[in-house]
């Protein structure tokens, strides 16, 4: 499955490519984040520092990281949140990401931990656009439809229906993006600084706060959506290669981290996406309904931290998500942290029964691989065997594959810890993909699909090397 469609027009020899443009606005974004939310700073500058320790620490592991053409992406790499009213903002959102070569991947229910949202991510889809810049926007699309007042949903539609959310300037740019298969240096930086208005933090509600009121009580994530003139950024992410380090260290910085790190427990082999972050900002807002203004507040933009392990296939995925429901059944943790460690504890123990060597993760089938051959000549071997004997033969080499992704309750946890304690309600699950994608204008790239042909991709140019070679 490639990225863009057939029809896309071939770009002009003077146009810059998306992953140009994806990397000056991720820059933009950061730098913007960092003015708004000062402590998005001084995150940057602890990941920095323990990311730095970790690599001196590790020379075999940082040897690894610069021959696979990943170190350099990690002090890039970003994730941003955001969310969205209306189908036509998410439709638009797509287009606008499309410039800068990111793609909706994967399909999030958050109903299934009590937020009224469901999701996906806009993210680059090949190696080659990962290594440059792995950016990634984590988008949902606010669900009215879980909302049990009819008279509010009807008020709630009708304020988003009203609102634009994107400039004329950027509607424009990305108009002239499809029609010419890009944009030149010169429009590639108007575009970042027209897209960027879309992101940002206006103080300034779009209602009165009795509504405001009426829309938070209803769900505070309800309120953040509906009440505000655009789906500002409620979070940047930088990659951690030690989110442990990172957890210990917050508080010395005046940071105080939310009590559990969402997702696996501490491995020697990191798997999937671990996650942290601060409690999110009380900021002065302005509420007005045309007639009476009144001084209020608002919380919702927090700061993250993650570290991503090894993509896992589905059997890989099935037997996280079960470990992870039975220590849930032992022991859920509290909003108010007063659980922690028993949740720490429960975690670990149970997630002993998950293999934790890159070779038994492999020779079980639970995650993804990228092969490559390791230089030990190959004559006179079979070549038709399966990787894994090729492997234990000492012809090839097996790297994991970084996962991309994210994980729904994992989300849920940090949008809960960040929204307020009583934030997450009592929402059945109720998945709706179809819809979702109707909304979008786009089916979404099923994300295992991704990692098992760049898995086979890899391991065909393997083979073929090796042939080469061996001729």
């Amino acid at each position: 499955m490639t990225a863009p469609s057939a029809d896309t027009p071939a770009p002009h020899a003077t146009q810059v490519g998306p992953d140009h443009i994806r990397t000056l606005f991720s820059r933009a974004m950061s730098a913007m984040y960092r003015d708004e939310v000062p402590a998005y700073g001084t995150l940057l500058d602890l990941v920095r520092e323990v990311n730095d320790a970790t690599l001196s620490a590790d020379a075999a592991e940082k040897a690894r990281l610069a021959e696979l053409g990943e170190l350099e992406r990690i002090s890039e790499e970003r994730h941003g949140a955001i969310r969205l009213g209306t189908a036509g903002e998410l439709a638009t959102i797509r287009r606008l990401f499309a410039v800068m070569g990111m793609f909706p991947v994967g399909y999030y229910d958050l109903s299934v931990a009590g937020v009224p949202v469901h999701s996906t991510a806009f993210r680059p889809l090949e190696d080659d656009a990962l290594r440059a810049n792995p950016f990634r926007v984590f988008t949902s699309l606010l669900r009215l439809d879980l909302i049990a007042e009819a008279a509010l949903r009807d008020e709630a539609a009708a304020i988003l229906a009203k609102r634009r959310i994107f400039t004329a300037p950027c509607l424009a740019l990305i108009a002239k993006s499809e029609a010419e298969g890009g944009l030149s240096a010169a429009d590639a930086e108007a575009f970042v600084a027209a897209a960027l208005e879309t992101f940002r933090w206006h103080p300034e509600a779009n209602v009165g706060h009795a509504l405001y009121q009426k829309l938070h009580a209803a769900h505070r994530l309800v309120a953040d959506v509906v009440a505000f003139k655009g789906p500002h950024i409620n979070h940047l992410t930088p990659r951690t290669l030690d989110i442990d380090a990172i957890q210990e260290k917050m508080p010395a910085r005046g940071i105080t981290p939310k009590a559990v790190i969402e997702g696996p427990p501490t491995r020697r082999v990191p798997i999937l996406l671990r996650q942290t972050s601060f409690k999110a900002l009380e900021e002065p807002v302005t509420y007005s309904d045309g007639t009476t203004t009144v001084a209020g507040s608002h919380t919702a933009r927090f700061g993250e931290i993650e570290q991503r392990g090894i993509a896992l296939t589905p059997k890989g995925q099935a037997l996280y998500d079960r470990l992870l429901a039975e220590t849930r059944e032992k022991v859920r943790p509290a909003p108010d942290g007063s659980n922690a460690a028993l949740y720490r504890e429960t975690l670990a123990a149970t997630f002993a029964a998950f293999p934790d060597t890159l070779d038994e993760i492999r020779r079980a089938g639970l995650g993804y691989f990228r092969y490559s051959p390791t230089g030990k000549p190959a004559t006179g071997a079979d070549l038709g065997r399966e990787a894994a004997a090729l492997v234990a033969a000492g012809i090839l080499r097996a790297d994991p594959i970084v996962y991309e992704d994210f994980l729904p309750v994992s989300a849920a946890g940090i949008f809960q810890s960040n929204l307020g304690d009583e934030a997450g309600q009592g929402f059945a699950a109720n998945p709706n993909r179809a819809r979702f994608e109707a909304d979008l204008g786009a089916p979404v790239h099923d994300l295992h699909q991704r990692y098992a042909e760049a898995e086979a991709a890899s391991l065909a140019r393997a083979l073929i090397e090796l042939q080469r070679v061996g001729a």
